[in-house]
């Protein structure tokens, strides 16, 4: 299908126009995208520069939080600069370009969770078969299947997007350039699109998080009879995964399960996801992993002078 859209830019439209309003979330947002790059990167160089690297819960996390740094970096940054403009806009090519990364690392840390949580099923429900099912072979494997999982949805997302013509109004009722908004703006009848929309975003993230919480519940379950110590950990390290997985889906199962249609509260439910969760992933991660703070510990408060000292 040719597009024949008119558009070469849209207007986005903020979370608000009062100055006040907007100079507070300036702030509020830098700080958290700061609170992102120190709480991710602080992470992937202490399980980099340690032995857990070595193995696949921390293999994983390592990699989620580089895609915590590539999602929300696709929009925080324009969504601080433009609180100080006063007329914010974007063009079509970038609007587009914008829509496919933004899903494209979105899935990917859907998968990536995904991942992690069959990891720990594997490692309580079957230890004995840890090491062999969940090889360094297999987990990369996973790892490319969620790149290649992520890229094939975001570019069906964007396949259905900029085929449709845009010939009339371009303000875009939200911060950046997400599927739903674009299609209340296009010019044709989009059901059929908005049913595709569904099924490729809003069914997928349904299902895996069904997927994910039958899998915490085999978890618990198997765990009921583990001595007191092992299933203190085993809780520890589940809630962790846990409260991920529900500040991460519950918005986002919110805004895509539901028919096409954009709603003033999309704006702040998608922050959930865009600036919250990559906040607050480093902190649940650490302060209820003593391995994790152990690692921290290692690579960041040790001696320098002490480090691989020779022996006389």
């Amino acid at each position: 299908m040719e597009n024949i859209s008119n558009v070469t830019e849209f207007i986005l439209l903020e979370l608000s126009q009062n100055m006040k309003i907007k100079n507070l979330c300036f702030l509020l947002f830098l700080f958290c995208y700061i609170a992102i790059w120190f709480g991710n990167l602080l992470i992937i160089i202490s399980i980099l520069c340690s032995q857990l690297i070595d193995q696949p819960m921390y293999f994983f996390l390592n990699y989620l939080a580089l895609s915590d740094l590539c999602y929300t970096s696709t929009v925080t940054p324009k969504l601080v600069t433009d609180l100080l403009e006063d007329r914010n806009t974007i063009s079509f090519t970038n609007c587009m370009v914008q829509l496919f990364a933004m899903h494209f690392f979105g899935a990917i840390e859907i998968f990536l969770l995904t991942a992690m949580a069959y990891d720990r099923y594997v490692a309580i429900c079957k230890p004995l078969h840890y090491t062999i099912i969940m090889n360094r072979r297999k987990c990369n494997a996973m790892i490319l299947a969620c790149c290649a999982g992520g890229f094939l949805h975001s570019f069906v997302q964007c396949i259905l997007t900029i085929t449709l013509p845009f010939c009339g109004p371009n303000e875009i009722d939200h911060y950046c350039c997400d599927v739903y908004p674009l299609l209340k703006l296009a010019c044709t009848d989009t059901y059929i699109t908005g049913i595709l929309v569904i099924a490729n975003t809003g069914m997928v993230s349904l299902v895996t998080f069904v997927v994910l919480m039958l899998s915490y519940f085999f978890i618990l379950y198997t765990i009921r009879v583990y001595p007191p110590k092992s299933r203190s950990k085993a809780l520890s390290t589940c809630s962790s995964h846990i409260t991920v997985v529900v500040i991460f889906f519950v918005p986002v199962l919110f805004i895509y399960i539901r028919p096409a249609a954009t709603f003033p509260e999309d704006k702040v439910f998608a922050l959930f996801y865009i600036i919250i969760a990559p906040m607050f992933n480093p902190l649940i991660y650490t302060l209820r992993n003593m391995e994790m703070k152990n690692a921290l510990r290692k690579v960041w408060c040790q001696n320098p002078y002490s480090i691989r000292r020779p022996l006389s």
